[in-house]
């Protein structure tokens, strides 16, 4: 439940923090709008940079102090930019503030994955997908009040947020590593699994099924970005929706996958990783095509509402797949690659959707079909073929 809990902390901070902050930038810090993009790129690089190298350090020096650090970290990194001004002193907070970041998801994500066992994963992955949704839907509506007596106020609620969230790991959590619900060795020895390096700091180089599941995802979760990147500047340029609405319409999407994650999840219980990705797939293409043919308000809800779908499909499904895969000693360093697909989407997706935008408005859309539908195939083949040789390496039960 502490988990669920910083989740939700996490998506309360980066829901008021995305939306505000280049109004406040531009506004009240004195920052060109030039540079305001490449000020999120550097949130995105301590993220990117830092995840493959010490993401996995709460294998080693254990999860409780990991997320304690990196909660307290990110949560004074955000409330800081409330005192900063100008480009160079807001590049240096937001550049540590993604270094703290880099190991907060993976080590919450790996703490869930110790505290429950393997056939629970992908439901309390999904719980995890609620909570941080829920606040993603609190942290806007909270920052639009703040916001009308200072945009600097909304920073210091969302980081204040993930301090509490900090102090509550503190005060409670107690450490889960070589505790509870082990996943498959993967016939590992253990003293292979401790062995330092480059190559235990960055599995992804040692375990081929681990860089191939690793590939579909990279593939899927950057084409899925473009919607986030490019439907603030299709619709405005449109005419279809004003800055306001473009939030309540992402608003919209995070309400709801708290209302229908559990439900889907639920349905999807039985359904095999093919099944489940083919039909992420098949709603991702239809969203995309919704785009292609209209900007429309109607068009756009209705985009938005596939592509939720298809999250909550695959949400659960990924992480639950990395967890199965990994050695139990070397459980954080497997979710820490895997937080790095979502650090590529949120540098290298934004980038490539809105320069495809700028060469014609459809563009995107047009190649996202493909795209996707290539990515959700090879992204279930690849947890099936992961499923399958994960079973035959582990050891049978005693009897």
């Amino acid at each position: 439940m502490l988990g669920l809990l910083l989740f939700l902390c996490a998506g309360f901070a980066d829901g008021a923090l995305v939306p505000f902050f280049p109004l406040w930038a531009e506004g009240e810090a004195g920052i060109p709008v030039g540079a305001i993009g490449l000020l999120f790129g550097c949130y995105a690089a301590g993220e990117l940079v830092a995840a493959p190298l010490i993401g996995g350090i709460a294998d080693r020096v254990g999860r409780r102090p990991v997320l304690i650090v990196s909660a307290l970290g990110v949560g004074s990194g955000i409330a800081a930019l409330f005192l900063a001004h100008g480009v160079v002193l807001t590049a240096v907070l937001l550049l540590l503030t993604g270094l703290c970041e880099s190991v907060l998801h993976p080590t919450i994500l790996t703490v869930i994955a110790d505290a429950t066992p393997p056939e629970a994963h992908r439901r309390w992955f999904a719980l995890a997908r609620v909570a941080s949704s829920g606040g993603q839907v609190l942290g806007p509506a909270t920052g639009a009040l703040l916001a009308l007596a200072s945009l600097g106020a909304v920073f210091l609620a969302a980081g204040g947020m993930l301090l509490v969230g900090g102090a509550m790991m503190l005060l409670f959590l107690t450490e889960t590593i070589g505790t509870g619900h082990g996943a498959s060795d993967g016939g590992r020895d253990a003293d292979e699994d401790e062995e330092e390096g480059l190559s235990a700091l960055l599995p992804a180089f040692r375990d081929g099924r681990l860089a191939r599941l690793l590939f579909w995802i990279v593939l899927f979760e950057v084409s899925v970005s473009w919607l986030e990147a490019v439907i603030p500047l299709y619709a405005h340029d449109a005419g279809t929706l004003t800055p306001s609405g473009v939030g309540a319409l992402f608003a919209y999407a995070a309400a709801l996958t708290v209302v229908l994650q559990m439900l889907v999840s639920r349905v999807g219980e039985t359904r095999s990783a093919r099944w489940l990705t083919a039909g992420a797939g098949g709603a991702s293409v239809v969203g995309f095509a919704l785009l292609a043919a209209s900007p429309s308000e109607s068009a756009l809800i209705g985009a938005v509402t596939l592509f939720a779908i298809a999250q909550m499909l695959t949400g659960p499904l990924v992480p639950t797949a990395v967890s199965a895969l990994a050695p139990r000693p070397q459980r954080a360093t497997y979710m820490a690659a895997a937080s790095v697909a979502n650090d590529l989407k949120d540098s290298l997706g934004p980038a490539a959707g809105t320069a495809l935008y700028a060469l014609a408005a459809r563009l995107p859309w047009l190649l996202g079909i493909p795209l996707v539908a290539v990515a959700s195939l090879g992204l279930g083949a690849a947890i099936g073929r992961s499923a399958q040789s994960t079973d035959a390496s582990r050891p049978p039960e005693p009897r």
